[in-house]
């Protein structure tokens, strides 16, 4: 029987907006929403614009690590929240991310990660 250490949700949303994808201000607030309603604690948080367009943010938390990176040309962002909290709310979490940037489809997978043995 495989030890489960933690659980990786992977989100890949598509036909969200332009701006909302390409502002790291925008993105910076919805991430830390999003990990507040998780109930993780955020410990540090670094974004990046690039140039012409999208963001890169990544918040370390304690449990883990919660990113995303944006392709605001493409309506697509790539999100990766890993905690090994069996009580981070997942659902709500993603539920604020939807909320912020409102993609018209969410690709979803969840991962339970650990050694096997």
């Amino acid at each position: 029987m495989a030890q489960t250490l933690g659980t990786h949700l992977l989100l890949e949303f598509s036909g969200c907006p332009f701006a909302l994808l390409d502002d790291p201000a925008t993105v910076e607030r919805a991430l830390l929403a999003a990990a507040a309603a998780a109930g993780t604690t955020v410990l540090e948080a670094h974004f990046h614009r690039f140039q012409p367009q999208g963001v890169t943010g990544i918040l370390l938390v304690s449990e883990s690590h919660l990113s995303i990176h944006t392709w605001p040309e493409l309506g697509y962002a790539a999100v990766d929240f890993f905690s090994c909290s069996p009580k981070t709310r997942f659902a709500a979490a993603e539920q604020v991310l939807q909320q912020a940037f409102t993609p018209a489809r969410i690709a979803r997978q969840v991962v339970e990660r650990g050694p096997e043995g």
